[in-house]
């Protein structure tokens, strides 16, 4: 039963990021203590998912995979910031202490499309 739930939480997580939507994760709900971790693919010219959703206080780990480019990733009000070589797993770890919602974006120029590439996360209470 343990394993068939946690397929069930990899594939909600994957068809989050294939329809680039939101994402929060599924263990949060469960294990509402425990570091979640939320995959993102960065690429010419978006991140997926690129609305993400944390818990005050809850720690979270987001793994970042760039299929294509050394991306960058910053949110700016937070001071957090990133690169993401091609090909490997970048891990950011946070811990979102007040609630609202922060930008990210790419910082590592990336072509025509790059002032397009950003995202959210949102911080709930």
């Amino acid at each position: 039963m343990r394993h068939a739930s946690a397929i069930g939480m990899l594939l909600g997580a994957v068809a989050g990021i294939a329809l680039g939507g939101t994402v929060m994760a599924e263990s949060a709900k469960q294990h509402p203590d425990k570091e979640q971790v939320i995959k993102i693919v960065a690429q010419r010219f978006s991140y997926s998912p690129s609305e993400i959703v944390l818990k005050k206080g809850q720690p979270a780990v987001l793994e970042f995979t760039s299929l294509d480019f050394v991306h960058g990733f910053k949110i700016p009000d937070l001071n957090i910031r990133a690169d993401l070589p091609p090909g490997k797993i970048t891990r950011v770890r946070i811990t979102p202490e007040k609630a609202g919602v922060y930008d990210f974006l790419c910082d590592n120029f990336c072509g025509a499309g790059h002032e397009d590439m950003n995202g959210r996360i949102i911080v709930r209470g």
